[in-house]
């Protein structure tokens, strides 16, 4: 999508969950960065007359396996890309956790993305605006 482009307006609004891991108020570096991703493309959605409705769940470590997760609409975004779903591991969540830890990645077209980029992020959203 670039700027300028038409979206048809969407009756009810899009939910996107956010998951990720939260320890004190702070993430790790590649959920961060995909969080800042989200609010971008979100404001540039809200710009052309499509509400998203963004809803963060925080993780403790029982749950580190689900962080940096987003579901658009109840699904996975990498099932809307017709992606996969691994792992990696995250320093910055080792940090953290004070041991040895990994964090989703999501592979599509070949690339392994640890954070979510505004690119796949925005494809998520057109597959479900259709």
């Amino acid at each position: 999508m670039r700027p300028g482009d038409r979206i048809a307006t969407v009756a009810a609004p899009i939910r996107v969950e956010w998951r990720h891991y939260d320890k004190a108020g702070a993430t790790c570096e590649r959920c961060g960065d995909t969080g800042a991703n989200l609010e971008q493309v979100i404001s540039e959605y809200a710009g052309r007359g499509v509400e998203i409705e963004l809803q963060e769940t925080l993780l403790n470590e029982e749950r580190i396996s689900e962080s940096n997760l987003v579901l658009i609409n109840g699904v996975p975004l990498e099932e809307l890309l017709a992606a996969t779903a691994g792992e990696s591991d995250c320093p910055s969540c080792s940090c953290l956790t004070g041991s040895a830890t990994s964090c989703r990645t999501v592979q599509c077209d070949g690339e392994v993305f640890e954070e979510l980029t505004p690119e796949l992020i925005r494809k998520g959203i057109e597959a479900v605006l259709g």
